[in-house]
C-alpha cells in the first residue's frame, strides 16, 4: 500500500476539500498520483468507484483510499469534487448525475463524444453553479504557454498555417484490452477522438475558432474496430488561416505529436511537449538544436546573432504527470474562487465539435461547416 496517501486519507477530515474518482483503468493512477503531489491543505483523494468491484478495491487498496459505490459518492455531502476517468462514453451520465448532486467535475478527455452530450453537461454545471473541466493538460506545459504568448501578444503577426500531426502506434493487444475500445459507442472514435484530441485542442486554443473541414479517414492498420487508425483533415479558420490535421495510431513505431504554426511575423514548432523552434521577425530565429549558431538567416532577409529563446520547455520534456498536477490544482482553485476553470466546458465541447465535424465529412465526402465554433 502507497503509504503516503494512506496518510493523506488519514487527513481528510482536516480539510475542506475532498475529492472522489470515478473509473479505475488505465488513466486513473495519473489523477491519483497528481493529487497526492498537491498540498494536503489543498486537496485529498478520499475514495474511487469502478463499475467492476473488484477493480475498485484493488486500485483502492494500492492508493489508501476508500473503493465505494458511485450512488454513495452522490449521497455523500462531504466530497466536493468527482474526477470522472471512465470510458469517454460515460462521461456525459456520470458527470451529469455528479453535477445535480452539486459536485464539481473534471473529465478526462474526450469531454464527451457527441456535442449533444457536451451540451448536455454544460447546462447541467450551470444549473447547478459548479465547476466544470475537461482535462487537456498540454495547454499547461511551458511549450504550449509560450506559444500561446507570443501569438496573443501579436509577436507572430496574422497566424496565416497549421500543420497539426499525432502519428502514433497502438498494437493490436491495445484495442483488444477493453471491449470499449475503438467502438463508436464507448471510445466516440478512433486515433482523433482518443488520441489526437489533445492536439486538436492545442490548434483550436492557439488558431481560433474553425469555419471548415474537409477530411478522409481509414481503418487501415488494425482489425476488428470501429473506429478509424487513419485520418487527415484540411481546415479554415474563422481567421482565415488555414491547416492540417495529419492523425494516426498505425504509423509505426510511432512519434512525438507535433503542432507547427507559421505566422506573417514568425513561427513555432512544439515537437513531443517541447519547441524545436521559435522564430520571431526582428528579434531571432533559434532552436535547442541551434542556438549556440553564430548567425542565423532571418525573415527579413539579413543575419544576427542566434539568442536562446528563454522558455522551460526548451530545456526538457516535462515528465508525465506534471501537466495533469498543474490542470487539476487550477481546477481545485476554481472550485473555492468560483473563477473560470483554464479549460472550461465550452473548451471540451469545441474539441469534440471538431472532432465530429471530421468525421461527418469523411462520411459525407465533403466539406463541413461548423456553425458554432466560437461562443
Amino acid at each position: 500500500m502507497n503509504h503516503r496517501m494512506d496518510d493523506r486519507r488519514f487527513q481528510k477530515r482536516m480539510t475542506a476539500f475532498n475529492m472522489a474518482l470515478v473509473g479505475c483503468g488505465t488513466i486513473a493512477p495519473t489523477h491519483a498520483e497528481a493529487l497526492a503531489d498537491l498540498p494536503a491543505d489543498e486537496v485529498v483523494l478520499t475514495c474511487c468507484s469502478d463499475t467492476d468491484p473488484s477493480r475498485s478495491l484493488e486500485f483502492a487498496e494500492k492508493y489508501g483510499l476508500e473503493a465505494r459505490k458511485f450512488s454513495d459518492i452522490l449521497a455523500d455531502r462531504n466530497i466536493d469534487a468527482v474526477t470522472v476517468c471512465t470510458p469517454s462514453g460515460n462521461h456525459g451520465e456520470i458527470a451529469i448525475a455528479a453535477l445535480q448532486a452539486g459536485k464539481h467535475v473534471i473529465v478526462e478527455k474526450p469531454m464527451e463524444i457527441s456535442v449533444a452530450a457536451c451540451d448536455r453537461m454544460i447546462h447541467s454545471a450551470v444549473a447547478a453553479n459548479r465547476a466544470l473541466s475537461v482535462i487537456s493538460q498540454h495547454r499547461f506545459d511551458p511549450a504550449s504557454l509560450t506559444a500561446h504568448q507570443k501569438i496573443k501578444s501579436g509577436a507572430m503577426g496574422d497566424i496565416l498555417l497549421t500543420d497539426a500531426r499525432i502519428c502514433w502506434f497502438r498494437t493490436q493487444e491495445y484495442y483488444d484490452s477493453g471491449n470499449w475500445r475503438g467502438t463508436w459507442a464507448l471510445d466516440g472514435g478512433g486515433c482523433l477522438m482518443n488520441q489526437g484530441i489533445h492536439t486538436v485542442d492545442l490548434m483550436l486554443w492557439l488558431c481560433g475558432p474553425v469555419k471548415s473541414v474537409h477530411a478522409q479517414t481509414r481503418t487501415a492498420g488494425h482489425r476488428d474496430i470501429e473506429v478509424e487508425d487513419v485520418a487527415v483533415a484540411l481546415v479554415t479558420f474563422e481567421s482565415g488561416a488555414v491547416g492540417t490535421v495529419t492523425a494516426s495510431t498505425a504509423a509505426y513505431p510511432g512519434y512525438p505529436a507535433q503542432i507547427s504554426l507559421f505566422g506573417s511575423h514568425g513561427s513555432v514548432v512544439i515537437d513531443g511537449d517541447q519547441i524545436r523552434t521559435l522564430a520571431i521577425k526582428g528579434e531571432e530565429t533559434a532552436s535547442p538544436q541551434a542556438a549556440s549558431a553564430s548567425a542565423v538567416q532571418v525573415a527579413s532577409g539579413g543575419t544576427r546573432a542566434a539568442t536562446t529563446e528563454s522558455v522551460a520547455a526548451t530545456e526538457g520534456v516535462p515528465a508525465w504527470g506534471e501537466a495533469h498536477r498543474a490542470q487539476l490544482a487550477n481546477f481545485i482553485q476554481c472550485c473555492r474562487t468560483g473563477a473560470k476553470p483554464f479549460v472550461d466546458g465550452y473548451d471540451g465541447r469545441r474539441a469534440v465539435e471538431f472532432i465530429n465535424a471530421v468525421y461527418e465529412s469523411a462520411r459525407r465526402g465533403a466539406t463541413v461547416e461548423i456553425v458554432s465554433g466560437s461562443r
